[in-house]
């Protein structure tokens, strides 16, 4: 979800294509674009290799995207409570799912 939000907040076209079966057969654009790990978040733009895992496409689109507001605050203390609840999300999810 945060590379979906992070796209909505810069406002980027984007086609979003979703895994069906994430705990069965795998694919072959999810093993192409993420041979690594084999899973969903993976961003592909234009002729560039593959982005994968979720942290490291929000900071790829803040980046790319520059124009319209950060994903993050710029202020170090306020960028933390969004990091916060992003960890702990992460957190329950990970235990409850």
């Amino acid at each position: 979800m945060r590379p979906r939000i992070a796209l909505n907040i810069k406002c980027v076209n984007n086609e979003v294509i979703k895994e069906e079966k994430l705990f069965e057969a795998k694919s072959e654009l999810l093993l192409w674009s993420n041979p690594v790990h084999k899973r969903v978040s993976v961003l592909i733009h234009g002729d560039h290799e593959p982005f994968c895992e979720s942290l490291v496409i929000v900071r790829y689109i803040d980046k790319t995207w520059s124009s319209g507001p950060s994903t993050l605050p710029s202020n170090p203390k306020e960028r933390a409570v969004p990091r916060f609840w992003a960890a702990y999300l992460d957190e329950k999810i990970c235990v409850s799912g």
